[in-house]
């Protein structure tokens, strides 16, 4: 995932899987910096887990 992913992530207070967990596909996609590829990796790095998107 590329660095304004993680950079948005971070200051929205998302610095966790259980975080990004609690927020669905289109809440991360508003996100400023956060694009369809990085929503992907993210989902598929919950399901690894274990865990899904909201």
């Amino acid at each position: 995932m590329g660095k304004p992913a993680t950079r948005a992530l971070a200051n929205a207070g998302l610095t966790t899987l259980d975080q990004v967990a609690t927020r669905t596909r289109a809440e991360l996609l508003a996100l400023h910096g956060v694009g369809p590829k990085a929503v992907r990796i993210l989902a598929d790095t919950l399901t690894e887990q274990g865990m899904s998107l909201r």
